[in-house]
C-alpha cells in the first residue's frame, strides 16, 4: 500500500510518514499542490492524505483536479487539516474527499479512516 501525503508542513509530513511506515504503508511526501498532482499521476498511490492550505494550489483546487481526471478520480482522498471550520469540512466532502480528519486527532484515528477506505482489517 502507498499513501501520498501532501502538506507544506514538513514536520507534520515526517510525523505522519513515520507513523504510516510503522503500519506497513509506504509514504510518499509532497509539499505543494503542483507536486501532489504530478506525483499522484507518477506513483499511482492507493490513498492521498491532503492538507487544505498549501502553496502552488490549495487543497480544494487539488481535490477538484484529482476528482475531475479519470486517471485519479478513483483514488480515496483523506483531507487532514488544521481547520476547525465546519464549512471547510462540508466543502471538502462536496468536492469529492472521502473523509475529513482534524490534524488535532491522534494518528490512530487517521489510521482507522485509512483502514476503512482501503479495506484493511
Amino acid at each position: 500500500m502507498k499513501a501520498l501525503i501532501a502538506d507544506d508542513d514538513r514536520v507534520h509530513v515526517r510525523m505522519v510518514s513515520n507513523f504510516l511506515r510503522q503500519k506497513g504503508i509506504e509514504a510518499i511526501p509532497v509539499y505543494d499542490g503542483v507536486q501532489t498532482l504530478m506525483f499522484t499521476r507518477r506513483t499511482s498511490p492507493d490513498l492521498i492524505i491532503l492538507d487544505i492550505q498549501m502553496p502552488a494550489g490549495n487543497g480544494f483546487q487539488v481535490l477538484n483536479n484529482l476528482k475531475a481526471s479519470s486517471l485519479t478520480a478513483h483514488i480515496p482522498v483523506v483531507v487532514l487539516s488544521g481547520s476547525v471550520d465546519a464549512e471547510d469540512q462540508q466543502r471538502v466532502i462536496q468536492c469529492g474527499a472521502d473523509a475529513f480528519v482534524s490534524k488535532s486527532a491522534d494518528h490512530e484515528e487517521l489510521y482507522k479512516v485509512i483502514c476503512r477506505l482501503l479495506g484493511i482489517s
